[in-house]
């Protein structure tokens, strides 16, 4: 055997070892050692062979620019007060509107100024108001609004990523569409309840301060005083488990909100032995926690998620540190899920389910089951077309076709990909054009065959006139597959995957390891008569 042959022949072995190696976490799960497993993992399914969730999310962007008038606003009355700047009144009007009153031309200059400052993106005007009172109206242009509304698209989906991740779902698709919406893919999703809920949480975490003085009673028929409203603290009862609402009143100013947290872990009181959550400022967070609480000892805080009071406590003494916690008569996974969700952090606005698709794993199962049939199909049809048709020959491609699977399996696995439905389409579609090159190389030795050429000589020149052939030829089917993965989005990504591994694999088995058989076969051989 010549070095040539013996190195080619090493190298298909190897790389079908190495294939091997690829698919026995797929083929024996459970059955192998911890390092093998850890090394690579089995083939990944998509949702439609495995079953799961598919959500489509739309954010609520109106909400986003809503938010973001408000925080104006707040900051706004604390810099006009910090500036000694004297005004009537700060107020909020339709069409995303603030407002200021001032006496006189003056102190209308300063707010100017000050706005141009600090708010560069809004839009000025002045308007003489009745009594006199000059009126400074500022709107967001119309530019920074959709800003607001990209960045809420944007900061929503990186929320829900890292919520998802956490949430420990293997494989997930997250992708952004048009009109604001989300799409979302959890493959093997075994609660899809609890998905639901920890995707859609707003988690708007708020500290604000109780109004002790307000009347309870008034508040709940409507009559509050001015710059407060009108929460309820869930309470729940140990013994029964039924959970109790109680109104309270606390001011409408956020004192401190949950953008500023840096950790949340589930922790136990070992009063009560019930799960709470820890929850950790970061530098900036800790020191106006700091403040906030030296500055209102004795008096209640009310720890408020997404307009639900959880705890209300008294600040017995200032807390340094930036350590609190929030209790609420949790259950673990309850307990859990608000920590997972305060980690990813909280959606800059609410999002609402526009659809909710689940995959159940006996239809994903049917699906691999059809798949698998399918290809099996086309393999025999194939085999037998080739072997009728090129005898010897023939069998020599069906080695070929054979190793193709195997290697694109072996891709599949190594490459972390993951294997969808349509993704068995192209699997299938490989099947059928994975002899293509074979047909052309042998449709060659045959020419030259009747041209009187030896059977090693039309072996030679058949492998080389057909070369660039099928090169060409499987190099425009590679560049549209890579197109179609790089603009397609789900299905047709999962198609352009298992094309374009399919191709490569094809090229090498074809062109490659059916020409170390045939020279294998021929090697020291007088061969009179090919069999083709």
């Amino acid at each position: 055997m010549s070095k040539s042959l013996r190195f080619r022949s090493v190298l298909v072995l190897l790389c079908l070892l190495l294939s091997v190696f690829a698919i026995a976490p797929t083929l024996m799960q459970g059955n192998l050692p911890q390092w093998w497993t850890n090394t690579i993992g089995p083939i990944q399914l998509g949702l439609d062979l495995q079953g799961g969730m598919h959500l489509v999310l739309g954010v609520e962007v109106d909400k986003a620019v809503e938010s973001r008038i408000d925080t104006i606003i707040d900051q706004t009355e604390t810099l006009l007060r910090e500036k000694d700047i004297i005004f009537k009144r700060l107020e909020r009007r339709p069409g995303d509107q603030l407002v200021i009153l001032v006496y006189d031309a003056a102190e209308g200059a300063k707010v100017d100024a000050l706005m141009a400052d600090n708010y560069p993106s809004l839009e000025a005007e002045t308007i003489t108001g009745a009594g006199g009172y000059i009126e400074k109206h500022f709107r967001l242009s119309d530019k920074e609004i959709e800003n607001i509304k990209d960045y809420a698209v944007r900061q929503a989906l990186e929320t829900m990523r890292n919520r998802v991740d956490q949430f420990g779902v293997s494989e997930p698709t997250l992708q952004r569409q048009s009109d604001y919406r989300i799409l979302i893919q959890l493959p093997g999703i075994e609660d899809p309840e609890r998905a639901i809920a920890l995707l859609g949480k707003t988690a708007r975490l708020e500290f604000k301060m109780v109004d002790e003085a307000a009347n309870i009673q008034d508040a709940v028929a409507g009559k509050l005083p001015e710059g407060t409203q009108l929460l309820y603290e869930r309470n729940v009862n140990r013994s029964t488990g039924a959970t109790i609402e109680k109104p309270l009143v606390v001011f409408d100013k956020t004192v401190l909100t949950g953008d500023l947290l840096s950790d949340a872990n589930v922790r136990i009181d070992n009063r009560f032995n019930e799960p709470y959550v820890s929850i950790e400022f970061n530098a900036v967070g800790a020191k106006r926690f700091d403040q906030i609480t030296a500055a209102n000892v004795g008096k209640r805080m009310a720890i408020v998620l997404d307009d639900t009071v959880y705890s209300a406590p008294v600040i017995r003494e200032r807390i340094a540190g930036g350590s609190a916690q929030i209790s609420g008569s949790f259950t673990s996974q309850e307990a859990t899920d608000l920590a997972i969700i305060l980690r990813a952090g909280s959606l800059p606005a609410p999002v609402k389910i526009m659809e909710n698709r689940t995959v159940g794993p006996s239809l994903g199962q049917d699906s691999i089951n059809k798949g698998i049939k399918s290809i099996l199909v086309g393999a025999v049809l194939v085999v037998l077309a080739m072997i009728i048709y090129y005898k010897f020959s023939g069998v020599v491609a069906v080695i070929a076709l054979s190793l193709n699977l195997v290697f694109i399996a072996a891709m599949l696995a190594m490459f972390g990909a993951t294997l969808t439905l349509p993704g068995l389409a192209g699997v299938v579609l490989t099947v059928g054009m994975a002899v293509d090159a074979n047909v052309l190389i042998f449709e060659r030795i045959r020419e030259e065959i009747r041209l009187g050429r030896a059977p090693k000589l039309a072996l030679e020149s058949g492998y080389g006139k057909a070369f660039m052939t099928i090169i060409d030829a499987n190099l425009t089917t590679l560049l549209a597959a890579l197109v179609l993965f790089q603009f397609g989005t789900g299905p047709v990504r999962g198609f352009a995957v298992t094309l374009s591994i399919g191709i490569i694999a094809s090229l090498f088995t074809a062109i490659f390891v059916s020409r170390v058989v045939f020279d294998f076969f021929l090697k020291g051989r007088e061969v009179k008569r090919l069999s083709i």
